[in-house]
C-alpha cells in the first residue's frame, strides 16, 4: 500500500485477476470520498447563501449569487490544470495534497459564517479558494482512468463520478442538518426567516449554528488525507506517470499550476463582475470571458519551463483530436447540465416559489415572502441525488448497448425536459400562488437530473472506447474542465433571467444547446460512416 506501481498491464486478464483488481478497488473507494468532499466544499455556497438569507445577512440576494457564480467558475478553471495533474505529479501524491487543501476553505467559511459582520470580500475569496474542490474532478478522473481496462470503464468511472457527485447531496442534506446544534460550539444566530431541513421546516425565531456548514468537513478530511497518503499508488509506466519528483516537488508542482488558474479565474471575475462587488464594472460578456479565461489558462500552463512545460506539450496533443472536441461540447451537455443545476436549484426554489408574485402598481413584483412556499432546503438535494445515483447506471448501459445510443435516448428527454420545466417556471413566476406549480416543476426538474446522470456515464463510455490509453485520461480531465463551467453559466443565466422577469427564457435556452448535442453525437458517432460506430 502507498509504493509506487510499475508494469501496470491490466489489458492482460490474468494480471487483472490476480493482481490488477484489488490494487484498483483500493484507490478507487478512497478516490470516491476524497472527490466527494471535493464536491460538497466547491459547491456549498448553495446552501451557505440560502441559509444567510434566512438569517437575515446584510447582503443582496444578485450578491449572494456571485458566491456560488465565483466558486464555479474557479473550479471549472482549476479543473483546466487538474487535468495533467496525473502525469506530471502521480496520482497519489496528486489526490492526498488536493484533498488537504480543501481544509483551508473549510476552516475559513466556519470562522467567517460565526461573525456577521463579515464582509462580502471574505466571502468571495472563501468562495473562490473553494474552488479548488471543483478542480479535483479532472484530476480523480484522470487518475482512475488508468487504474481500470477498457472492458469496465464505464463501470469504474461511473462510480468514481457518480459516488463523487454524492458531495453534492452529502452536503446538501448534511449542512442544514448540522446547522441545527451547537456540534462545534460558538455563539448561535436566530433565523429571521423560515428555514428547513430534509424532514422538515424550521420556523423563524430558531437558533442556528450556521459555521457549521464550513467546520463539519474536516471531520471526514483529516481522516481522508491519511488514507490518501497511505492508501492510493502512483502508477510509474511510460503511458501514465513515468517522471515525477519527489512528494514535496510534486506539491510545489501541483501548487505552481493551480496558482496559473487562479490568475485567470479571477482576471475572468473581474471582467464579469459589477463594480459593486469588487468587479471591473466593465460587466463583459460571458460568452466573451469564458472563451479568454480558457486560452489563457492553457497558455499560461504551457508558458512553465523545463520539465513540465515538455511534458504539457506531450499531453496537449488530445487538443490534435476530432474526438475531444466533439466530447468536450456532448460532456458539457451531461455533466455541465448536472452541476450548474445542482448549483442553482435551491436558490432557484427559494426565489420562485418562496415569494408571491403580484402585481402593484401595474409592476409584477417578486418581493412578498409566501407563506405557503416550498422549503428550498427540503427539495433540492433530490435532483443531485438521482442524477448521481443513476449515473453508474448509465455507465453499465452504455457498456453493454454503446455509449452514443445510451447519450442520444437521453438528450431526447432532456430537450423535452426542459421544455415543461420551462413553462412550469413561466407560471409560477407570474402567479400570486406560485406554489401550485411546484411539484410539476419539480417532477420534470428530477427526470432531467436523471437524464443528465445516465447521459454523464454514456459519455464516460465513449471517452474510454475512442481515445488511446495515454490520451484517454487527460481527455476525460478536459472535456470535465470545460463542462464544468456549468456551474458558473446555469446559476448566472437563471441569475439575469429571473431579474429579467423571464427564468423561462434560460431553459429554452438549454433545450436548444441539448438539440445541437443530439446532431452532433449522430454525426460523430451513429450515423451510417460514423468515425467510430456507436463507442
Amino acid at each position: 500500500m502507498g509504493q509506487d506501481l510499475r508494469n501496470w498491464n491490466i489489458e492482460d486478464e490474468g494480471y487483472w485477476s490476480s493482481t490488477g483488481r484489488a490494487i484498483a478497488t483500493r484507490n478507487l473507494w478512497i478516490s470516491i470520498p476524497s472527490l466527494l468532499c471535493g464536491f460538497a466544499v466547491w459547491l456549498y455556497w448553495g446552501i451557505i447563501t440560502v441559509q444567510m438569507i434566512n438569517l437575515g445577512f446584510g447582503f443582496e440576494k444578485s450578491e449572494l449569487f456571485t458566491l456560488a457564480a465565483i466558486a464555479g467558475l474557479t473550479g471549472a478553471t482549476l479543473r483546466i490544470p487538474s487535468t495533467f495533474f496525473i502525469r506530471i505529479a502521480g496520482g497519489r501524491n496528486t489526490i492526498f495534497f488536493t484533498t488537504a487543501l480543501l481544509m483551508i476553505p473549510a476552516v475559513g467559511a466556519g470562522f467567517a459564517l460565526q461573525n456577521p459582520d463579515t464582509p462580502l470580500w471574505q466571502f468571495q475569496i472563501l468562495a473562490f479558494l473553494s474552488g479548488i474542490g471543483g478542480g479535483n474532478f479532472s484530476s480523480s478522473m484522470s487518475n482512475i482512468s488508468f487504474f481500470y481496462p477498457k472492458k469496465v470503464q464505464g463501470y469504474a468511472l461511473g462510480m468514481n463520478a457518480g459516488l463523487g457527485n454524492f458531495g453534492v447531496t452529502t452536503m446538501q442534506i448534511l449542512i442544514p442538518l448540522v446547522m441545527t446544534f451547537g456540534l462545534f460550539g460558538g455563539e448561535s444566530r436566530t433565523l429571521v426567516n423560515t428555514s428547513g431541513t430534509l424532514i422538515g421546516k424550521i420556523p423563524a425565531g430558531t437558533e442556528t449554528y450556521i459555521h457549521n456548514a464550513g467546520f463539519v468537513w474536516l471531520l471526514f478530511l483529516v481522516p481522508l488525507a491519511f488514507l490518501g497518503w497511505f492508501g492510493m499508488n502512483n502508477i510509474r509506466d511510460e503511458h501514465v506517470s513515468p517522471d515525477i519528483p519527489n512528494p514535496v516537488g510534486a506539491f510545489a508542482t501541483i501548487s505552481g499550476m493551480l496558482f496559473i488558474g487562479f490568475i485567470t479565474a479571477a482576471f475572468g471575475l473581474w471582467l464579469l463582475l459589477p463594480a459593486t462587488v469588487g468587479g471591473s464594472g466593465f460587466m463583459v460578456s460571458k460568452w466573451i470571458v469564458l472563451p479568454i479565461v480558457i486560452a489563457l489558462t492553457v497558455l499560461g500552463l504551457k508558458m512553465i519551463p523545463g520539465a513540465v512545460g515538455q511534458n504539457l506539450s506531450r499531453q496537449y496533443r488530445i487538443f490534435g483530436n476530432k474526438h475531444t472536441w466533439a466530447m468536450t461540447v456532448i460532456y458539457t451537455m451531461t455533466f455541465g447540465s448536472f452541476i450548474g443545476y445542482s448549483a442553482a436549484l435551491a436558490l432557484t426554489i427559494k426565489v420562485v416559489f418562496g415569494f408571491q408574485h403580484v402585481e402593484v402598481d401595474g409592476l409584477l413584483t417578486h418581493d412578498t415572502v409566501n407563506p405557503n412556499g416550498p422549503s428550498a432546503l427540503m427539495f433540492a438535494w433530490m435532483g443531485p441525488f438521482i442524477g448521481a445515483l443513476i449515473r453508474p447506471i448509465g455507465g453499465m448501459m452504455a457498456d453493454k448497448l454503446g455509449g452514443a445510443r445510451v447519450t442520444q435516448w437521453i438528450s431526447i428527454v432532456m430537450v423535452a425536459s426542459a421544455l415543461g420545466v420551462a413553462y412550469f417556471i413561466q407560471q409560477a413566476y407570474a402567479s400570486a400562488t406560485p406554489e401550485q406549480y411546484f411539484y410539476p416543476f419539480l417532477g420534470l426538474f428530477l427526470i432531467l437530473f436523471a437524464a443528465t446522470g445516465i447521459g454523464n456515464g454514456s459519455t464516460f463510455r465513449t471517452i474510454a472506447v475512442v481515445f488511446d490509453k495515454e490520451q484517454a485520461g487527460p481527455a476525460l480531465g478536459w472535456t470535465a474542465a470545460v463542462a464544468a463551467y456549468g456551474a458558473f453559466i446555469i446559476p448566472k443565466v437563471f441569475g439575469e433571467q429571473l431579474k429579467a422577469g423571464s427564468p423561462e427564457y434560460a431553459l429554452y435556452g438549454f433545450a436548444v444547446f441539448y438539440a445541437v448535442c443530439i446532431a452532433i453525437n449522430w454525426w460523430f458517432y451513429l450515423r451510417p460512416g460514423a468515425y467510430v460506430k456507436n463507442p
